[in-house]
Order: structure tokens, then C-alpha cells, then sequence
């Protein structure tokens, strides 16, 4: 049987930084890799949702980390949010790689 070489690799980070999230994601396509990423609301506010959506959303990025390699931390300026943290340290329990990006949007 063939080894797979390319890595399945969710990102995670704050919902505001999706510029970069899709600049990672093509980044790290080219390299070869499988890239899942964040479902970004249709909705304005986070309010117009019921807190059974939150927790699906929730739930299904969880998911997306379950079936990765790794997870790949979108922390611009250093910011790790509360979600981003607790998506970390559930990788960290499923023994999957944690790679960061970290860039200042003064570089940009």
C-alpha cells in the first residue's frame, strides 16, 4: 500500500481574519495538502442564530479537526480567541500537529 504524503489539515482562528484563512488555505493546497476550513456564517450577526445552530457549528468543526493530521492556527497579531483556544487544546488531546501562522496585518 502507497503512504499518503499529503496532510489533512484544518485551520482554525477568529472569523475575522478570512482574508487570510483563504490565502493559507490556497498556500497550503499548492503544497499538496487536503485544507478544511471554517464554515463562515451567511447571517451578519452571530445573534440570528439559534444557540442549537452555535453548537453545530461548533460541533462540525470539531469534526473537520477529528479527521485531520493537523490544525493549523490562523493567529494574526498573536490573537487566539476562547474558541480558537479550545480547538487547540482538543487537537492537542487527539495527538494531531498544531501548526501556527502568525502574521501582523501591518506586513500586509
Amino acid at each position: 500500500m502507497e503512504e499518503r504524503k499529503e496532510k489533512v489539515i484544518t485551520l482554525c482562528g477568529s472569523l475575522r481574519f478570512k482574508e487570510t484563512f483563504m490565502k493559507v488555505a490556497e498556500e497550503l493546497e499548492f503544497l499538496g495538502n487536503c485544507v478544511l476550513t471554517v464554515i463562515y456564517p451567511t447571517k451578519e450577526d452571530k445573534d440570528a442564530y439559534t444557540k442549537e445552530e452555535m453548537e453545530m457549528m461548533d460541533r462540525m468543526h470539531k469534526v473537520r479537526i477529528k479527521m485531520s493530521d493537523a490544525i493549523y492556527v490562523i493567529n494574526v497579531n498573536g490573537y487566539i480567541g476562547m474558541s480558537t483556544k479550545s480547538e487547540i487544546e482538543y487537537a492537542k488531546k487527539l495527538g494531531k500537529e498544531i501548526l501556527y501562522y502568525q502574521e501582523s496585518e501591518d506586513k500586509k
